[in-house]
């Protein structure tokens, strides 16, 4: 089969390594940047050496600590207020995935004197920005140190309103597997199975590459690996730097190619529920790849192979169902009723998740019967072990 062209190009410019969050200092002094303001998650500071050590020469640094949760509008406002009041000349995000996508929209909403929900609704251009950012992840899971995108929460409808373009990506990533030693079993979890879900769906929508594929096969092989390793013993330090690095490949496999529908339909029940990114897909991961696996079952096999699952001879993709399926139980995710998914919510659960961009880009459509239908399935589970 002709491969069919594509365009690639991601500018940003990596270091990964343990000790690698010591030269954030070094990276400032080389974009000329005095005054940071940075972006840190509350208390990561005082909770993580590392972080302290890595900010300790940034003299002239402004804070604003993110409190936990899901990254909102009012706090993307809150933070962009605050760049521009501060005259800061750069943006370091220090944490998880949301506080990454906090800092890249304020960056976009301080530079550009627009309110976030106007590019929200495509109502504005993109121009490039005037400063630098740094990312510093602190978890294995969204690859948002990497990506063009942030999902933010709109606080009045409750629904993900997020943005994306190759304008918001940070100019630096700074990969320091020691950061993550810390994490307790829970957000290990749950940022670990996002990285895992980002990496399938790379290779399974429409929008996958041969380059693509590459990166996130390789994300798929580290993170099935690793995942449970590092989520029973935090200590073990192969674990964590094979989940730090699958997390930043599927943050690029992401960007290459597009997340799948186990994003909207995930994002729809944390929009209403306002549960954690990762856990809301790991409630619907394997339902969405069950029903998808039957439009692509090739693409599936090459997921399942990279999983690690033994052959089967089926060859319609049913392993990688399998595969994952035993990683949740594993990992002793929650189901959808334990969450509070109620059969009431199921109707609005498919009407958000139908509006969402990436359910667009499924290998075939989804109908509303077919979302509905993955919701219930979810529902139904027992126990995951």
């Amino acid at each position: 089969m002709t491969v069919a062209p594509f365009r690639n190009h991601l500018p940003v410019k990596i270091r990964f390594g343990e000790g690698v969050a010591a030269d954030l200092a070094g990276v400032l002094a080389d974009e000329g940047a005095t005054r940071p303001l940075v972006v840190i998650d509350a208390g990561l500071e005082g909770l993580v050496a590392e972080v302290a050590a890595a900010l300790q020469p940034v003299s002239g640094a402004e804070r604003f600590e993110k409190a936990p949760g899901e990254p909102t509008v009012t706090l993307v406002e809150d933070a962009a207020a605050r760049l521009s009041e501060s005259g800061c000349d750069a943006v370091v995000a220090i944490g998880g995935g949301s506080a990454m996508d906090t800092a890249k929209a304020a960056r976009l909403v301080s530079g550009q004197g627009e309110r976030y929900l106007r590019f929200a609704r495509g109502e504005v251009a993109y121009t490039p920005p005037s400063i630098p950012l740094v990312c510093v992840p602190t978890t294995a899971g969204t690859g948002s140190e990497v990506s063009g995108g942030a999902v933010i929460t709109d606080d009045a409808t409750h629904t993900k309103a997020g943005i994306a373009s190759p304008l918001l990506r940070a100019q630096h990533a700074l990969v320091d597997p020691v950061l993550t030693w810390g994490l307790p079993p829970s957000i290990t979890a749950m940022t670990g199975i996002d990285a895992l879900a980002q990496a399938i769906a790379a290779v399974v929508v429409k929008a996958a590459t041969p380059v693509g594929d590459g990166v996130a096969l390789e994300a798929t092989r580290l993170a099935a690996g690793a995942l449970v390793r590092a989520v029973r013993d935090g200590s073990d330090r192969d674990a964590r730097s094979d989940m730090a690095c699958a997390s930043l490949l599927a943050g690029l496999a992401m960007n290459i190619s597009d997340c799948g529908a186990e994003h909207s339909l995930g994002q729809a029940i944390g929009g209403e529920l306002g549960l954690q990114h990762g856990l809301t897909i790991a409630l619907v991961l394997a339902e969405t790849m069950d029903r998808d696996r039957r439009f692509v079952p090739e693409r599936f096999e090459r997921v399942a192979d990279a999983l690690g699952e033994p052959e089967d001879g089926s060859g319609d993709g049913s392993r990688a169902i399998r595969a994952v399926t035993r990683i949740l139980a594993e990992l002793e995710f929650d189901t959808l009723e334990a969450v509070g998914v109620r059969e009431e919510h199921l109707d609005e659960l498919t009407e958000k998740a139908l509006a969402d961009y990436f359910i667009s880009v499924a290998p075939e459509p989804w109908s509303a019967a077919e979302v509905r239908a993955a919701y219930a399935q979810g529902l139904a589970l027992g126990a995951r072990r």
